[in-house]
């Protein structure tokens, strides 16, 4: 029997007009968008379907904005009759998939989303950092690097040869020269506006953590693969994790063999882009990837699926 990973992407993923064509065609979609606008105080519909790319790039707007798009694919390929027998989420992506697996309701997943955005915007505002991509060097030799230089670390292992760095901007720099000097195919600097999955954004996870302690998060319907320890989590494990994961490294690629291990064959990426689908090829070029974020590409995994 094929067992099925649903995945869900992070920052950066989002594109205007995402979720839009899904949307008008099926209600339960529509619903999402509908629900997540009334708990986050956003006008998620305009700004998913019409808001220009300056709306949705800042970290407050954007966060609550993927995930609330994930979570409307999400309920389309649910309303089509395909389920996830796994879920894995990078960064923030991680509340999409505890949405989807029912630990959270789609309303908590958003409130708690948005509120996690103020306070990643805020603790960047009071700690500036930023980011960069190693591309090239292995996994090790990036550490390795990072353990030499003060103020940058690990931040995404997103696939064999690239892991992304975290830090303050002087350091991040240091990194970048030293990586190229050691051989990295590329190093750049990346448009986010703080240094993620860093000691330096530790604020929001103190801020955060009453709003997710409030929560009472269920026994989920589909294994929920943390990307903080890279192994299948339990539901009282959720707080304390999501708390942690604002400045632990995504650790994808580890948790994406985890997955092949438990024997996953088929990986649906459920969200605007297909980042993770490229990831995943490169993580392991024998299982099988869709990437649904509009009406065609939903059709095509429906058949296939189905």
């Amino acid at each position: 029997m094929t067992k099925i990973a649903f995945m869900f992407p992070g920052q950066g993923a989002f594109e205007p007009g995402m979720g839009r064509e899904i949307a008008e065609a099926v209600p339960a979609a529509m619903r999402v968008y509908e629900e997540g606008s009334a708990a986050s105080g956003l006008d998620l519909k305009r700004l998913c379907f019409e808001g220009t790319v300056e709306e949705l790039v800042e970290t407050e707007v954007q966060q609550p904005a993927l995930v609330t798009t994930c979570l409307a694919i999400n309920a389309a390929l649910r309303d089509r009759g395909i389920e996830p027998d796994y879920v894995v989420g990078h960064s923030v992506g991680e509340f999409s998939a505890l949405g989807a697996s029912n630990a959270l309701s789609v309303t908590e997943a958003i409130a708690l989303v948005r509120e996690r955005g103020l306070q990643m915007a805020a603790a960047a505002k009071e700690a500036p950092g930023s980011m960069a991509a190693i591309l090239g060097l292995a996994d090790d030799v990036v550490e390795n690097i990072c353990r030499r230089i003060a103020n940058v670390w690990p931040a995404n292992y997103n696939c064999p040869g690239q892991l992304v760095v975290s830090g303050e901007d002087a350091a991040i720099e240091e990194c970048i020269e030293v990586a190229q000097r050691e051989g990295a195919r590329r190093a750049v600097r990346l448009k986010v506006s703080g240094a993620f999955h860093s000691p330096l954004v530790a604020l929001a996870g103190e801020r955060l953590k009453p709003t997710i302690d409030r929560i009472d998060f269920k026994t989920p319907t589909a294994n929920v693969m943390s990307t903080v320890t890279a192994k299948l989590e339990e539901a009282a494990r959720y707080p304390s994790l999501l708390v942690e994961q604002l400045t632990a490294p995504v650790r994808f690629t580890q948790a994406a063999r985890a997955m092949v291990d438990q024997g996953v064959t088929t990986f649906v990426e459920v969200g605007p882009g297909n980042v993770l689908s490229g990831l995943l090829k490169r993580i392991d070029g024998s299982v099988r990837s869709y990437s649904v974020n509009d009406l065609k590409s939903l059709d095509a995994a429906v058949s296939e699926l189905g």
